[in-house]
């Protein structure tokens, strides 16, 4: 039952969320189905950026669905924080780099209007929400309270620096990133510092969740996703002391949400004790 303290969001941001998902479901393909997706992405990409933003478009389709099916101030704050952020660098790393758009095309014309669109609309939910105060949280374990501001700020400074510093910064990852594919995965990495900034200030049970399926799916995604295109094309040298920083980076964000996620857990499982204690003699 909605409550004041988590109150459902309006209709109207339950019909931006479904039409954001069927937008991320031609990214997921990217990773699903590359050969079908490529020809019709804005851009030309290789193959491994190809998979990385299609495993990184599921995880945000999945976070998406996550609003759609709760509808609750609590987790869509996170979740509209986390995608204000992301599209708002991404559009701005699109237009710094508008020379891989061919405009001739509909497909970049599309990709700015969606992503102008969601920075317009996630900015206006959050604007008229601003003043609202978050949903009841939970009292963090003290190793893990004491362990997020190290985890948002090692994502931030690594999202600043692959923002401003692409080329250095990208440096460790196991195939050539240029510029703008760099810029754009900053995005990632700043809008998921966001995220944790957020839930450690205050962690209702269902952000806490959403936010470690998330890095749970990011990381699984990415990393399967180098597997499976090395697999066909033979490109990665997997003793590189870059490949394997790589491989460290987002196994140890993907570990960080498994960690979320039992943590989550527990409270969820502690609040259903308090809400049905069992037979009574």
């Amino acid at each position: 039952m909605p409550t004041s303290n988590n109150p459902p969001f309006p209709a109207a941001l339950r019909l931006f969320s479904a039409a954001v998902i069927i937008v991320l479901i031609i990214g997921a393909g990217l990773f699903f189905a590359p050969v079908l997706v490529k020809p019709r992405w804005p851009w030309a990409v290789t193959p491994f950026n190809a998979r990385f933003l299609g495993g990184f478009y599921t995880a945000e389709m999945v976070v998406m669905a996550a609003l759609l099916f709760w509808n609750r101030w609590s987790p869509g704050r996170l979740v509209l924080v986390m995608a204000f952020i992301f599209t708002v660098i991404v559009s701005l790393a699109s237009f710094i780099n508008l020379g891989y758009f061919n405009f001739e095309r509909k497909a970049p014309w599309l990709w700015f209007l969606v992503y102008l669109g969601s920075v317009a609309v996630s900015g206006w939910f959050l604007w008229r929400a601003r003043g609202r105060p978050s949903a009841k949280g939970v009292a963090l374990t003290p190793a893990l309270r004491s362990y997020m501001p190290v985890e948002w700020a090692v994502l931030g400074v690594y999202g600043v620096g692959l923002l401003l510093f692409p080329l250095l910064f990208s440096s460790i990852w196991p195939w050539p990133i240029d510029v703008f594919h760099a810029q754009v995965y900053s995005a990632i990495f700043l809008a998921g510092a966001g995220g944790v900034y957020l839930v450690w200030r205050s962690a209702p049970r269902e952000e806490l969740l959403v936010l470690g399926l998330a890095q749970v799916l990011v990381g699984l995604f990415a990393i399967l996703g180098l597997v499976i295109t090395d697999a066909a094309v033979h490109r990665i040298d997997w003793r590189a002391a870059r490949t394997l920083c790589w491989l460290a980076l987002f196994g140890w964000i993907g570990i960080s949400g498994v960690f979320k996620l039992v943590a989550a857990s527990r409270y969820f499982k502690a609040r259903r004790a308090e809400t049905d204690p069992g037979d009574t003699l």
